[in-house]
């Protein structure tokens, strides 16, 4: 008598249940998953017996699962139940110090880059610049940022501790941290921008859990001390809980107000989200900054808003990401799925979603719908406005992008080891917003970035040597050789020296950014940032003049 594989006839079982209880087309579906899950048990049942190696099974089905889910789209994935990725995904906690780390080239070690302000870190005496020589006994030199990531976070109450080397300090420092369940700041900083013109402004990061009753706060609180126009600034957001995004839209629309629907293919996934309560402001005059990579949550606030004709949408066109992820258990280990179950569709019935992840090939990009094919719908007041795409701004502002060398030198060690000795050697700064640097203070900068092993890789170089490669493929390179060496001559003229000084207007506003969010943590990086921001300013323009 012929064993059997237990998978094999549990595989078996299961298509006959499921082939005896469903309709004919259930049932079509229903042997297809027979037949594909039998063909899958063979090919591993092969593979376990005749491999030349032993393999290991959890990695097997693990390699297995994520290469299906890849398959669907960028948003279905799974979660093991030690992964606190999900956790932190969707709540913004995790257990940690409130710490983020670079890694420090020179030292072959990680460094102190930013802290949230009264966390562990911060109360245990921990400063930006410190360079992380061992956790709890282990040294962490030529360890990464992910693996020395691990090691500072776990369960919040345990203590460990961590050893530094501080710029002026001849000996090591020990620390002694507890971790805490860390809430990363979903409203980084929030005031009045313009008195003339008496606009607040708040910024939010993320749609994590809670953040609607700290947007609610800091707008109560801006109304109340003279705000008369207010910009909520949601730039770069990748959006978060639907939950959040339906709240914050509610406090600027009448209680009830139907802000988003889902539909998918379940009646339990198909719901309509109404504005939960009375909202704080119907009438003052509000933006809404958007960018390209404002995504989900986000796209929600501003399309809703903008359905509503309650507020000005101004920046770019948003992402695009129309459709709605849940989170299921799985298996006995406690694990996740989070599926895309659902689509959502704004007030005016239209959906955003950007990509179709249906027609596609296997590994090739989704397809985008081209603006040809979209459909219009109108606004509450009767205005156009169109699906699929991302929500387009009732105002475009043009992208305020930085040339490549400016992010390579404010990347680099080099900077950053300016920034730590310009705090060493400074016990204080103006407040954030008013604090400027010298221009000695540039030139000491810039006699740094000299004096280092800086340079700046660029990109039209690059692409210009493999313009050349295809040239010579197609046997054009002779009779064009001298205009690509001319243009070659003179983009490599433009050296280190010449771009410090033709991008100084750049660059400085940056390095009193990372200067102001050494004193005055994130709030404070975020507030100089937005004394040179020049969206920000054509935004409060726009405003006014609305």
């Amino acid at each position: 008598m012929t064993n059997r594989n237990p998978l094999h006839i549990l595989i078996a079982c299961a298509a006959a249940l499921i082939l005896l209880l469903q309709p004919a087309k259930a049932q079509n579906t229903a042997f297809d998953l027979s037949k594909n899950l039998k063909l899958f048990s063979d090919i591993y049942r092969q593979l376990d017996t005749y491999y030349v190696d032993t393999l290991s099974a959890d990695t097997a089905m693990r390699s297995a699962i994520d290469g299906m889910l890849q398959e669907i789209d960028p948003y279905t994935g799974y979660f093991p139940a030690e992964d606190e990725e999900l956790t932190s995904m969707t709540s913004g906690r995790y257990g940690g110090i409130g710490a983020l780390i670079r890694y420090y080239k020179r030292e072959q070690r990680c460094i102190v880059e930013e802290l949230y302000e009264g966390c562990p870190a911060d109360v245990a005496g921990v400063k930006p610049g410190d360079i992380i020589l061992s956790i709890n006994g282990h040294d962490t030199k030529g360890q990464g940022t992910s693996e020395v990531t691990k090691q500072l976070r776990g369960e919040a109450g345990t203590t460990f501790e961590l050893q530094v080397q501080r710029l002026g300090s001849d000996k090591p420092i020990a620390i002694n941290i507890t971790r805490q369940q860390i809430q990363t700041p979903a409203v980084p900083w929030y005031g009045i921008v313009d008195e003339a013109s008496h606009t607040g402004y708040l910024y939010l990061s993320s749609f994590t859990e809670g953040c609607a009753r700290e947007v609610r706060h800091a707008f109560l609180e801006m109304r109340q001390a003279g705000m008369q126009r207010f910009i909520l600034d949601l730039r770069d957001n990748p959006g978060g809980a639907v939950s959040e995004a339906v709240q914050i839209t509610g406090l600027f629309v009448p209680k009830g107000s139907l802000v988003v629907s889902t539909k998918g293919k379940l009646p339990s996934t198909c719901y309509d989200y109404l504005s939960p309560s009375e909202p704080v402001d119907t009438l003052m005059p509000i933006a809404v900054m958007v960018s390209s990579n404002s995504a989900s949550a986000s796209e929600i606030v501003s399309g809703a808003l903008q359905d509503f004709d309650r507020a000005l949408i101004v920046g770019q066109r948003t992402y695009g990401k129309g459709i709605v992820q849940s989170i299921h258990d799985v298996g006995s280990d406690g694990g996740s799925l989070k599926i895309t179950t659902a689509r959502y569709y704004l007030p005016s019935g239209r959906c955003i979603q950007a990509f179709d992840y249906r027609r596609r090939a296997s590994g090739e990009a989704a397809v985008s719908l081209p603006d040809s094919l979209t459909h219009e719908f109108h606004t509450r007041h009767g205005r156009t406005v169109r699906d699929g795409g991302g929500v387009m701004p009732d105002s475009i502002l043009p992208v305020d992008s930085l040339p490549t060398m400016v992010y390579d030198v404010m990347a680099s060690d080099v900077a950053m080891e300016y920034v730590n000795s310009y705090a060493a050697s400074h016990p204080t700064i103006a407040p954030a917003g008013e604090f400027h640097i010298t221009d000695a203070d540039y030139d000491e900068f810039c006699s740094a970035v000299l004096a280092s092993d800086f340079t700046s890789a660029s990109r039209t170089i690059a692409a210009l040597s493999q313009l050349r490669k295809i040239a010579n493929m197609e046997g054009l390179l002779d009779e064009s050789r001298s205009e690509f060496d001319a243009l070659e001559a003179r983009l490599k003229s433009n050296d280190v020296a010449a771009d410090l000084v033709r991008n100084r207007h750049l660059i400085i506003p940056a390095i009193e950014t990372d200067i102001a969010g050494r004193y005055y943590y994130i709030r404070g990086g975020l507030r100089q940032q937005l004394a040179s921001d020049k969206s920000l300013r054509r935004t409060i323009d726009i405003l006014t003049e609305h």
